[in-house]
């Protein structure tokens, strides 16, 4: 999905994984029971926080990059339609492979 969006300083666009809609029993999940998803894919990445010495920190994460992230992290929003997450690059804890 080509995104016409560039988030600032270290933040990073993140599209939430669906939330499980049955459990590993067969049990189908009304919406007001399902947890909020805590891994997606990210969309897009900021250029990276200015550091003391005027120089840029690079951001870890990339384009593409599937992660895990902090579950009550970030600010919710919705654009063109989908939902999507803006977190700081600490909310994120891992890559996965």
């Amino acid at each position: 999905m080509a995104v016409n969006f560039r988030p600032l300083s270290d933040k990073v666009l993140v599209k939430p994984s669906d939330a499980e809609t049955q459990t590993s029993g067969g049990i189908f999940l009304p919406d007001s029971a399902k947890q909020k998803p805590q891994e997606g894919e990210v969309l897009a990445v900021g250029p990276g926080r200015i550091l003391d010495d005027g120089s840029r920190s690079v951001l870890t994460v990339a384009v593409g990059d599937k992660v895990i992230y902090s579950k009550y992290g970030g600010t919710e929003l919705k654009l063109d339609g989908q939902e999507l997450m803006i977190l700081d690059e600490d909310q994120i804890y891992a890559i996965k492979s």
